[in-house]
């Protein structure tokens, strides 16, 4: 049933003398109040969204750093694996691609404001 429709139902019944005016208001706020929490995502949805490329641990594009902090891998590994797939048709020259062109970079660490003499 859609929140509209039970807020129909309930202003039926509240028509109808069977809810009191304080019933009704705390039944249209519990049903309210329902449809405004929204359900969060996925942990692995949050996990893969949460996938930036790194500033600190890069060779060329930072994927391989972004990929270990996700993961916990090392990141040398990550690189070796890069690697192998580069040498079995090309995929991982690709892959890796794909990834510096699409994953955002990390944002700065703030850092010590700069004065301006």
């Amino acid at each position: 049933m859609t929140d509209s429709e039970e807020l129909a139902r309930l202003g039926e019944l509240h028509q109808r003398g069977v809810l009191s005016d304080d019933e009704f208001a705390r039944a249209k706020a519990r049903v309210l109040q329902g449809r405004a929490s929204s359900p969060s995502p996925a942990p692995i949805v949050a996990t893969i969204n949460s996938l930036r490329r790194s500033r600190d641990d890069r060779w060329l594009g930072g994927v391989c750093g972004g990929l270990s902090q996700l993961s916990g891998l090392e990141s040398w590994a990550i690189r070796l694996l890069f690697v192998l797939l580069l040498l079995v048709g090309g995929t991982g020259g690709f892959l890796y691609l794909l990834l510096w062109v699409l994953v955002p970079q990390e944002e700065p660490a703030p850092g010590p404001a700069l004065s301006q003499r």
